[in-house]
């Protein structure tokens, strides 16, 4: 009978909160990144370095390579959006009870915008309307309802996340002023305790976007292989709003 009601105890107190206990004890973050992706389709590039490896300029025109190392090419030369990036983040709870309450951008490089490769894609256009949207070339760094610039989202309203539930964010980060690299910090309330969460980029690595070069050294405009096909940069300079 004492065991039966130790096991009545020990099991309702892990229901109850127990369970957070654990996880705290065994080092287990109250949130954590279920997935992260960045929209490339559809949307202008630039690369930060000359494509000059035969390999890699074979990937870059259209050679039969991977998705992944197609990615994992244009990575090496730090691709990035131009003029503002959108990812899908989807965060999961770890706890009983957990709140974020803000979620902000890190700068972690801010440097000449890329002006080695434009890499053109004829159908671009409008992003899709996404729920937060952040500047790189204002201060302070925060998320903001798109229609309402000035005012902070995580002023006016917080994310509440029981343990396995998920929510998934459209961020929009926009920056013509300078080439970025950057992470995002989410401010985790769980219990009495707030931690910081790191949210990388795909590939653990940072997020990149640039602004809108003068002039590009090299060009290219998508191909019907998947790849690109050189062009003029002075004539894809003319198929942009600005160059």
């Amino acid at each position: 009978m004492l065991i039966a009601a130790i096991g009545v105890v020990f099991t309702a107190w892990y229901t109850a909160s127990g369970s957070d206990t654990i996880d705290r004890i065994g080092g287990e973050p109250p949130l954590t990144v279920g997935h992260v992706e960045v929209k490339y389709d559809e949307r202008d590039l630039a690369l930060r370095e000359p494509v000059t490896d035969p390999e890699d300029r074979a990937a870059l025109l259209g050679k039969a390579v991977s998705d992944a190392e197609l990615a994992a090419m244009l990575s090496r030369h730090h691709v990035a959006t131009i003029d503002d990036l959108t990812a899908t983040v989807v965060l999961v709870g770890n706890r009983s009870s957990v709140r974020v309450i803000d979620i902000e951008p890190r700068i972690l490089l801010r440097a000449p915008r890329s002006d080695a490769v434009y890499l053109v894609e004829e159908t671009a256009g409008e992003t899709g309307t996404v729920e937060l949207v952040a500047d790189l070339d204002r201060r302070p760094l925060r998320f903001a309802m798109k229609k309402e610039p000035d005012v902070p989202y995580f002023r006016k309203k917080q994310i509440d996340l029981q343990r396995g539930e998920r929510v998934t964010l459209d961020l929009s980060v926009v920056g013509e002023g300078a080439y970025y690299e950057f992470d995002l910090v989410a401010t985790v309330l769980a219990g009495e305790r707030s931690e910081q969460i790191v949210i990388k980029g795909p590939g653990s690595g940072p997020f990149r976007l640039t602004g809108r070069a003068s002039s590009y050294r090299k060009a290219y405009r998508k191909a019907s292989n998947g790849g690109w096909t050189p062009m003029p940069p002075d004539q894809a300079c003319t198929t942009a709003d600005k160059c």
